[in-house]
């Protein structure tokens, strides 16, 4: 019944619009035929050359003044037809922009009433011409997005949609490895005949992102699939192969987000391992290079983001929340490596908060929800902001986790050495411990080796020790189900994203160990 119904409104929606335009259409050729709408051939310049005095000039600008304003108009209906029904009309404006249509001025009035010989209508007939062409591409559907950058031929990115591969639900993992390695594909195929790039630098890339963005845990992206499927299907939208790969595209997206984020700050933290690995920076043939690398992955991400979504209305929604994720993140990594220049007086837990919320939370855990909800149209803000209040406790408490497992966790089950005694970090155990919990001489002991010295040393396992004699170990465990309760307590606050979507996120976060 719903499918019928979507066609039968259609129909309408088709039969109006071709009523309206042709009603336009017969003011401009009395003998218009069914089906002449798009094979109508542009008469203006025959009727120029016809052209011998203003008065004839008028005429024809007059007439092209209502075939503009025909594809305009039509334009206008597509886009709101667009916006409000996008699965089925899709076809009718690829590349709308929100506003565009209404915000436009129509300056021919002003410009007929200037026009004193031919030679300056002639000027005004070419510019309609141009006007209304650029009206009747979008209004078809046709034309160049992007004309400043839709270069060169060869591009493959300019060449179409791309077709997506099967998407095997019932192998999550190995399905999502198998989107990351498509668009790996993708951009390393993008930068030779887009970009001039030469073998040895593509295959670089290619190995680049190999090391640095395909693996681990990968949880951020797959709550992208997880959460985007519950979102769509819990408002009945289709959720068939496309809709889950585009998912998936999505989920590496933040993925290669945080891949680059990683990259850069291993670099500042003088890192030495990620995910059982040398930190890229550490390889002999690298180094430095890996500041030009966590740019250019930064930079990937919005390629795929244009190559794959820039025909949806949702695109520029899209690029919004990336841009914001990041510099809400950059932001985080600021008040983190500023802390080198304070003292350990100044790492309080409310500084920590804001670290961590900023750093961690929203492209950890908001990003991967509001992606999901921004695919399945949901333009209620007060449903972004309840979402935003359970994910970023989550996040706060997710990074409390981290840092718990950065001191008592093995590398073995981490993946990585933990440093933040080392680096002086704002760590939660350490705000704790010295605000909450040491006694004088236990914070002079914090001030002569926090950030003074070197990792799995004996000055290392005293502050360790230290941390075990102040009960950090149980004051967690209360704080963990402490963050649960919170989480647990918001339930009803949400109305469009299912329950079922924040469960998920928990039953990866709660009580892990790695």
């Amino acid at each position: 019944e719903k499918e019928r119904d979507m066609w039968k409104e259609r129909d309408k929606v088709a039969l109006a619009q071709y009523t309206a335009s042709r009603r336009v259409l017969q003011v401009l050729r009395k003998d218009a035929r069914i089906g002449e709408l798009e094979t109508m051939p542009t008469e203006s310049p025959a009727k120029r050359a016809k052209i011998t005095s203003t008065d004839e000039a008028m005429k024809v600008i007059a007439e092209l003044e209502k075939e503009r304003d025909m594809w305009k108009e039509r334009d206008k209906v597509a886009l709101a037809q667009y916006t409000a029904s996008r699965r089925v009309l899709q076809v009718l404006r690829k590349d709308a922009r929100i506003g565009e249509l209404e915000t436009m001025p129509t300056e021919s009035p002003a410009k007929r009433a200037k026009i004193t010989s031919t030679d300056e209508a002639m000027k005004v007939i070419a510019e309609l011409e141009k006007e209304r062409d650029m009206w009747k591409a979008k209004a078809m559907g046709t034309g160049v997005p992007f004309p400043a950058t839709h270069w060169p031929a060869g591009k493959p990115s300019l060449k179409g949609a791309p077709t997506y591969p099967a998407y095997d639900q019932s192998k999550p993992k190995d399905a999502f490895l198998a989107v990351c390695d498509m668009l790996i594909d993708e951009i390393c195929g993008e930068l030779g005949p887009g970009y001039e790039t030469p073998e040895a630098e593509v295959a670089w890339v290619r190995r680049m992102l190999n090391y640095n963005v395909r693996g681990g845990k990968m949880n951020r992206g797959l709550m992208v699939v997880e959460s985007g499927l519950q979102i769509l299907e819990g408002k009945g939208m289709p959720t068939g192969n496309d809709t889950v790969v585009k998912l998936a595209i999505l989920g590496w997206c933040i993925e290669w987000l945080q891949g680059w984020l990683l990259v850069a700050d291993d670099f500042m933290d003088d890192s030495h391992t990620r995910r059982g690995q040398k930190c890229w920076y550490l390889l002999p043939d690298v180094q430095k290079i890996a500041l030009n690398d966590a740019f250019l992955i930064e930079m990937i991400v919005f390629k795929v983001l244009k190559r794959h979504f820039s025909a949806e209305p949702y695109y520029a929604q899209l690029v919004d929340l990336f841009m914001e994720t990041t510099f809400q993140t950059e932001c985080g990594q600021l008040l983190d490596t500023l802390c080198l220049n304070l003292g350990l007086n100044d790492f309080t837990e409310q500084r920590w908060t804001l670290i961590v919320k900023y750093k961690t939370a929203f492209y950890s855990f908001y990003a991967s929800v509001a992606l999901g909800m921004i695919v399945a149209g949901i333009s209620d803000v007060k449903e972004y902001n309840s979402c935003r209040d359970i994910l970023m406790i989550m996040g706060i408490y997710f990074q409390a986790q981290d840092d718990y497992l950065d001191c008592f966790g093995t590398p073995e089950a981490i993946g990585k050495i933990g440093t933040d005694i080392q680096d002086k970090k704002c760590g939660w155990l350490f705000v704790h411990a010295y605000h909450q919990l040491a006694t004088a001489e236990q914070k002079a002991v914090f001030d002569k080796l926090y950030g003074k010295c070197k990792v799995q040393s004996p000055e290392e396992q005293t502050i360790k020790d230290l941390y075990t004699e102040l009960k950090l170990p149980e004051l967690y465990v209360k704080y963990e189900q402490d963050s649960y309760d919170k989480i647990m307590s918001l339930k009803g606050t949400v109305n469009e994203v299912p329950w079922g979507v924040f469960d998920a996120f928990m039953k990866k976060i709660y009580k892990r160990s790695k």
